[in-house]
């Protein structure tokens, strides 16, 4: 492609050297640079894309795009305003603008974005439709899927990504949409046509340096919406219904609290943890061209837990505005048995062992509230305390934890810093333990703190009775708590069916293969 009909797609603010070149390619990795590649100089929080310009020419680029010129290279350089900007115009328009060619969803929240985004695709795909999903674990073109890098990739990336699935003849992709992809112009140039944002709460404050922040670019793709665009809110959740009038997209709301929604969710029954309610729609909604009639319907979800149900919530809304059958919903949520680690049951017999993330605050409000709805006897907590999170999100953690420790009648913790279980990264400091230990004192919770994530599930198992629920909760050192859990228990209950028991990490392996 020739750089001039390339560069088109950019605001240029003025081009050194310039002549006619080929471009055969883009990069933004100088180890990636191929020859007659354009490479984009992007700044990064760590790394500075400038710095590697002359090792990008020497492996065989032909041109660059910078934000400030580089001194002593020959060959052309644009300059741009942001290059970051830049990287995703010129991704699009180098691949021919491939997101014009595909229904595109985009899937924001600060807990729910996995398990929304698989949901949709199993309706979207038991529709008939050929489907393209990209996120936190995978990203699946068709019959074909990698596991994924980051949760929304680089733009250059995401463009190749679609680019492959026009080739493919997928029609309908759902991606999930991060903070940091928001902040990092990841998702730029990307053609939405319905955007969510379900839920958002206290988390990532550190890439964000403060909430504002991180709420700031959480919601901009809400905002920045066009009117032929369909924005899905949730009027439970007061930063997303703040959005409804601050969008020039068409908004479709959904509520389970909330009954002024145009989407709701009445009649729930979360007695088992696996949540049965009806669907009610009280007026017919035209939006962008698409007619959903007035009515009601019962929904099964084979995936626990009270959040699946704010997820399945925006996944109906998704599948009714692509023109998807309310019995291929209600057939798709009854088969979809969730995503690893979101409240996901991994034994139920005398007793029940749930595993849950348990990432932050919001979080753990959704978690131990599906738990305030169900039936059982005691709760035995068994919590990962999060390593190299700071002092802030502990202390939140801690307090929510507290918060609801008298709700439901739990007076003791058992928590650990999985010494063995965590990189270095996520090594548990003595400050993030001080202040967990400190909520908990106040709270009057007594903590029975191990070094070792295999003690403190162990202590859990061997103090649960009849009825009870065993929680396995956190991220990073948790990750191996429900391997732990199921192999303590083939020794601690050896006339369980063996392979019975095991079949949820089976499920696992199989799942990520």
């Amino acid at each position: 492609m020739d750089m001039h009909t390339l560069i088109n797609a950019l605001t240029v603010e003025e081009i050194k050297e310039d002549k006619k070149v080929e471009i055969t390619g883009l990069s933004y990795d100088s180890r990636k640079v191929e020859s007659g590649h354009l490479f984009v100089c992007v700044k990064g929080f760590k790394v500075d894309g400038h710095e590697f310009a002359r090792q990008a020419v020497k492996q065989g680029a032909v041109a660059l795009v910078v934000e400030n010129f580089v001194n002593d290279i020959e060959v052309p350089q644009i300059r741009v305003a942001d290059s970051r900007i830049a990287l995703a115009a010129l991704a699009d328009a180098f691949y021919g603008h491939p997101t014009k060619k595909l229904k595109i969803i985009g899937i924001t929240a600060t807990n729910g974005k996995t398990s929304t985004a698989f949901m949709t695709n199993a309706i979207l795909e038991n529709h008939g439709y050929k489907t393209g999903l990209m996120g936190t674990i995978v990203v699946k073109i068709g019959d074909y899927a990698e596991p994924s890098d980051l949760t929304t990739p680089e733009s250059l990336d995401l463009h190749r990504f679609f680019k492959q699935m026009v080739d493919e003849d997928v029609t309908h992709a759902t991606m999930e949409v991060s903070s940091s992809a928001l902040e990092l112009n990841r998702i730029g140039s990307v053609d939405f046509d319905i955007v969510t944002l379900n839920n958002i709460s206290r988390e990532h404050i550190d890439l964000h340096e403060s909430f504002e922040n991180y709420l700031e670019f959480k919601t901009s793709h809400i905002r920045k919406a066009n009117k032929d665009q369909i924005a899905v809110l949730n009027l439970d959740d007061d930063y997303s219904a703040a959005l409804v009038d601050h969008t020039e997209a068409k908004v479709v709301t959904i509520g389970v609290e909330r009954q002024d929604a145009d989407i709701r969710c009445t009649s729930l029954d979360l007695s088992t943890g696996r949540a049965t309610f009806t669907v009610e729609i009280p007026e017919d909604l035209h939006v962008n061209g698409v007619h959903i009639p007035k009515q009601q319907f019962t929904i099964n979800l084979a995936t626990p837990g009270f959040h699946s149900v704010y997820n399945s919530m925006v996944s109906i809304g998704i599948g009714l505005l692509c023109g998807v059958s309310v019995e291929t919903i209600q057939e798709s949520l009854a088969e979809f048995v969730g995503v690893e680690r979101r409240f996901e049951i991994i034994f139920e017999e005398d007793f029940k062992i749930i595993d849950d993330h348990f990432a932050n605050s919001g979080n753990i409000d959704v978690t131990l509230g599906t738990l305030e709805k169900m039936d059982y006897r005691k709760l035995k907590l068994i919590y990962a305390i999060r390593g190299d999170r700071g002092v802030t999100v502990n202390k939140e953690n801690a307090e929510t934890i507290a918060k609801w420790a008298s709700k439901l009648g739990f007076h003791e913790v058992i928590a650990t810093r999985s010494i063995s279980h965590v990189t270095e990264k996520d090594f548990v400091h003595d400050k993030e333990v001080a202040v967990f230990l400190k909520v908990m004192e106040e709270a009057g919770i007594q903590v029975e703190l191990y070094d070792e994530l295999p003690d403190a599930i162990l202590d859990g198992l061997k103090q649960a009775e009849q009825d009870d629920i065993v929680l396995l909760a956190g991220c990073q050192g948790m990750d191996y708590g429900a391997k732990v859990a199921l192999e303590q228990l083939q020794v601690l209950r050896p006339e369980l069916d063996q392979d019975k028991l095991l079949q949820p990490l089976k499920k696992r392996v199989a799942g990520n293969a």
